[in-house]
């Protein structure tokens, strides 16, 4: 059996795109949209950042 580089160039572009895809999948999927709302909201929580103003004030 001959494989050339041609061969293995082939197969990591195959595995690149799977991979590529299996992340993307892993990122989109419904399980983790809950999650990253809650993620994406941690920085327009106003609580903790009046609690950091408010602990800043002190410390002056």
């Amino acid at each position: 059996m001959n494989i050339s580089i041609i061969d293995i160039r082939a197969w990591m572009t195959v595995l690149q795109v799977l991979v590529f895809l299996g992340i993307v999948w892993w990122a989109f999927g419904g399980s983790r949209k809950k999650r990253f709302e809650q993620d994406a909201m941690l920085a327009l929580d106003d609580d903790d950042l009046k609690g950091r103003e408010q602990e800043h004030a002190r410390h002056r």
